[in-house]
């Protein structure tokens, strides 16, 4: 009953279009895109620390934006983003099931830390009031957003964080069939002939007959 439940989330479809396989290697394509411009942004903040350092007078708190320890922090963590990403995309591309595991885990992650948001935001709706308030003046639409009705506005930030989780759901369930069609497909040691819905019969190896074959070979012909 466990493993026919698991089977109805399983698809080797993904996007209705494409291959769970092919969507993993677009998948981990387009995070090491993104975590390459990151990397190129952080870097040249570093090299030019002027150009991206904003002071607590500018943003009108009592804390400095991007100091050198946050960006090496930052540094460090688009690194290992760009090693992970490029694990998924050569282990689905090779077709190797180990090396998806650290972007699944990552993915796991990233869904756990938007339902926590998620979770505050519905349980201390207030705690928007007051992000808003330590917003630079010159934020965008800063005043715009403040007038909005505060439950109103929880609903929309609520409904906005629904609709990410249930994308980032599909992509995990998309990355996990290719782990498993990867795996099973590595791991395929006999043939599955199925009869019925309730019944399969397991085929041997396709080797073994033949060298079954070779070992007990017929008789020798003898003429009469």
């Amino acid at each position: 009953m466990q493993s026919s439940a698991w089977a109805r989330f399983y698809s080797n479809s993904c996007c209705l279009c494409c291959h769970v396989r092919t969507g993993t290697i677009i998948l981990g394509v387009w995070y090491l895109i993104i975590n390459s411009v990151v990397l190129l942004i952080l870097l040249s903040a570093l090299t030019d620390p002027d150009q991206y350092h904003l002071t607590s007078a500018e943003l009108g708190g009592e804390f400095e934006f991007m100091d050198d320890a946050n960006m090496c922090i930052a540094t460090a963590i688009s690194l290992l983003m760009i090693l992970i990403c490029a694990m998924a995309t050569y282990g689905a591309y090779k077709q190797h099931a180990a090396w998806i595991i650290p972007f699944f885990c990552y993915q796991i992650f990233d869904f756990a830390l938007n339902t926590l948001v998620a979770i505050s935001v519905l349980v201390y709706p207030s705690t928007i009031q007051d992000y808003l308030r330590q917003l630079p003046t010159n934020f965008p639409y800063k005043e715009e957003i403040m007038s909005v009705n505060p439950t109103c506005l929880v609903v929309i930030i609520l409904l906005f964080i629904s609709i990410i989780l249930a994308f980032k759901g599909y992509l995990i369930s998309c990355v996990w069939n290719c782990y498993r069609y990867i795996n099973s497909r590595n791991n395929s040691d006999v043939l599955v002939y199925i009869t019925t819905n309730d019944t399969a019969v397991l085929l041997p190896p396709y080797d073994d007959p033949v060298n079954g074959a070779a070992k007990d070979p017929p008789p020798p012909y003898v003429s009469a």
